[in-house]
């Protein structure tokens, strides 16, 4: 298809509840929509970039200018391309995998529209179903916290993962752990807020029988994680060390890697996640869909590409309502008996609900190719 216009779309959601992990606390989204017109027809893609580069290097301002000024022109001087092409032309831009991602997202929606296909079609997936876990942030008393996972639990998540920190990792999970029982899953995430030193007292969490402890070390720190896999009895799954297809390949072979969390926006986009999937299956290393508090226009990929047979575990594909009182799309994500139904409309899985969307959007700028 051949690209005729980009649209850039900033908006703003507010959260049901403050969202705090090990690296800052989220009460607002700024959030960058892509929407695409071409030949075939248009798509939306969603950059899960956040507002302040503390998950990663990239933050949404940074995105927004990396797409206009490099990405979107090297796409449009390309002439006809397919979403597979996306990734291969955009190469020689160093970094910025969320933006490309946003990028071929929108690609990938419009191309799947314009034939009639669900990308899980495309995929080859045959699950129409997926399990649905909940991430639960830091909270300031244990109470609360307590009150919010029995909340998630009546709601009938299939899995629990809780953000962790120094300071807050023992007690929470030992409370939580009793209070959901010995049966449910359980799993915790670090977002790299630990160090080599702490490896004897992260070993202390493998008294509470959990699925995995997510990131515990800095993201260059493979050499870290796979000595703490040695001494470990519970799992090390890696998420922000993730950024590639190899850095993938590099932490299986280290041992640094024994699960891993698979987000799509971090790793440049649908089609290298799939091949990151691949990898893992090939490998024998049990993989999950991490969430980046994504709309229902992430959520519902997100969905579809958790349907692939490698994604053995829950994963954060949560109700809309975990993080939104509204959502952009016309039918939000809900959770019945554990379970996500993977959206079946063309293209991405979302239809959006554009008066709602035009209601919250902050910006919004068009370049022609």
């Amino acid at each position: 298809m051949r690209l005729h216009r980009l649209e850039l779309r900033r908006i703003g959601l507010e959260l049901v509840v403050p969202f705090r992990t090990s690296f800052g606390t989220e009460l607002h989204r700024d959030i960058l929509l892509v929407h695409v017109t071409t030949d075939a027809g248009d798509g939306w893609g969603e950059c899960v970039a956040m507002s302040a580069p503390f998950y990663s290097p990239e933050f949404v301002d940074g995105a927004d200018l990396a797409i206009r000024r490099f990405l979107w022109p090297m796409l449009v001087e390309a002439g006809d391309i397919a979403a597979a092409d996306v990734a291969t032309i955009l190469e020689p831009i160093h970094g910025h995998p969320m933006a490309k991602a946003a990028l071929e997202m929108a690609i990938l929606d419009a191309e799947l529209r314009a034939s009639g296909t669900t990308f899980h079609q495309l995929l080859g997936a045959e699950r129409s179903v997926i399990p649905s876990g909940v991430s639960v942030g830091i909270f300031d008393d244990l109470d609360e916290l307590l009150a919010q996972v029995q909340g998630y639990v009546d709601d009938g998540y299939a899995r629990i993962k809780l953000k962790i920190e120094p300071g807050w990792d023992l007690e929470p999970v030992r409370l939580v752990r009793d209070l959901i029982g010995p049966e449910m899953p359980l799993q915790v995430d670090a977002n790299t807020a630990y160090t080599r030193t702490d490896a004897e007292h992260l070993c202390r969490l493998d008294e509470f029988d959990l699925l995995l402890i997510e990131q515990p070390l800095p993201e260059e720190d493979l050499l870290g994680h796979a000595q703490l896999a040695e001494r470990s009895s519970t799992p090390v799954c890696l998420d922000e060390s993730i950024v590639s297809l190899q850095t993938a390949e590099d932490a299986i072979e280290m041992g640094a890697a024994e699960i891993v969390n698979i987000k799509p926006g971090r790793v440049g986009g649908y089609l290298t996640a799939k091949r990151i999937h691949d990898l893992c299956v090939a490998r024998d290393v049990p993989v999950w869909c991490g969430g980046m508090v994504e709309t229902g226009i992430g959520r519902a990929a997100n969905a579809a590409l958790a349907t692939l047979p490698g994604f053995t575990l829950p994963g954060d594909i949560s109700a809309s309502s975990r993080f939104y009182a509204r959502d952009v799309v016309t039918e939000p994500i809900t959770v019945t008996d554990g379970t996500v139904s993977v959206p079946d409309a063309p293209g991405l899985g979302f239809e959006l609900d554009l008066e709602f969307l035009d209601s919250i959007t902050t910006s919004t700028d068009f370049l022609d190719a």
